[in-house]
């Protein structure tokens, strides 16, 4: 069952963002991430190791949504899944590494960060991700934790989760828009063409809160070759959308109990989740999130789980998570960009 909290939390974002977003100069202006960078068409740069995948186009038209005080920018497009068919917006965020000389020529890490709830705040499309918005600071924090050595300097995509006011847990629910291939195709492929990235599954996680934390769970276990860690937070465990009746073999097939299952058969190739909960979410949340560790976190399948002293159901809370150990336990997992020293 979805949790109780979320819709009452997306409410108040939806509100509070909308505020925050309001009236800065910036948004609406095209970004170009890449900007200064060196190379062209006709004179392709050579990129610092056989990992580092360099943006392939086509160029996508990003626009400024926010800006943060370091000067680096959260910028919106629309995206049509070319595999999909599904078309809605995706956010992205470039730590301000990014833009230095010595890594002109290296790949980013990839976190998709997904929303709990339906999502928020609602742009004119009515699409939804909370994670852009400036009272969660989630950019913020990332810079901080980086310069800690919690983090990694991550680049931060922030899709839609449902392309309507209904749970698609982040599948293709046979007769539905096919979420599950706009999230681990599409939206990975508008990443690869407009920033430069790690074509190995050591470059590509998700983070994501209640049923968004279920969709990162279950993406990591269904594509271990393309996905390698996840951070779910107060997840769902099991999918439970009501589109899913009558379609017990696909919803299997999106089930994270069953995947972990099959990758334990296999015998991996290995994956990392950190699990995630507020100590006074109750027994509803900690229960499976403890059962599937028991069961499943073995093997192949390492896990880990930070219990949130006082914390609740919400992305304030969640980032306290993070930042005692969630972003270092993926992080040491992941691929840092590698300087060229150029």
């Amino acid at each position: 069952m979805k949790h109780p909290y979320a819709r009452a939390f997306t409410a108040v974002v939806v509100a509070s963002c909308a505020v925050l977003l309001a009236g800065c100069s910036e948004n609406g202006n095209p970004v170009d991430f890449n900007a200064g960078a060196p190379g062209s068409a006709a004179t392709p740069v050579t990129p610092v190791d056989q990992d580092t995948r360099m943006p392939t186009g086509p160029k996508s038209d990003f626009r400024i949504t926010r800006t943060l005080d370091d000067g680096t920018h959260i910028a919106r497009t629309t995206l049509k899944g070319a595999k999909s068919g599904v078309t809605g917006s995706v956010w992205v965020w470039a730590p301000k590494e990014y833009q230095e000389a010595k890594y002109a020529k290296s790949g980013f890490p990839v976190l998709i960060a997904l929303p709990g709830g339906l999502g928020s705040p609602q742009d004119k499309d009515g699409v939804t991700n909370y994670w852009v918005g400036g009272d969660i600071k989630l950019q913020e924090n990332l810079t901080k934790w980086t310069t800690e050595g919690k983090s990694l300097p991550f680049l931060v995509v922030m899709p839609m989760l449902n392309p309507d006011t209904r749970y698609h847990d982040g599948s293709d629910i046979p007769g539905q828009q096919k979420m599950g291939t706009w999230l681990t195709d599409d939206v990975v492929d508008l990443v690869k063409a407009n920033f430069r990235t790690f074509g190995s599954r050591d470059g590509w996680g998700f983070m994501g809160s209640s049923s968004g934390g279920f969709v990162g769970l279950k993406s990591v276990l269904k594509h271990p070759d393309k996905f390698k860690a996840a951070i779910a937070s107060g997840p769902d465990i099991v999918p439970d959308s009501p589109m899913w009746a009558g379609h017990q073999k696909e919803k299997d097939a999106n089930n994270p109990e069953k995947l972990a299952a099959g990758l334990l058969k296999k015998g991996g190739p290995e994956v990392y989740l950190a699990f995630q909960a507020g100590s006074k979410e109750g027994a509803a949340v900690l229960n499976p999130i403890h059962r599937f560790r028991a069961k499943y976190g073995k093997g192949p399948i390492h896990t880990a789980l930070q219990i949130i002293p006082g914390g609740r159901h919400n992305a304030w809370d969640y980032q306290k998570g993070m930042d005692a150990s969630s972003m270092k336990f993926i992080s040491d997992q992941l691929k840092a960009p590698v300087p060229s020293g150029s």
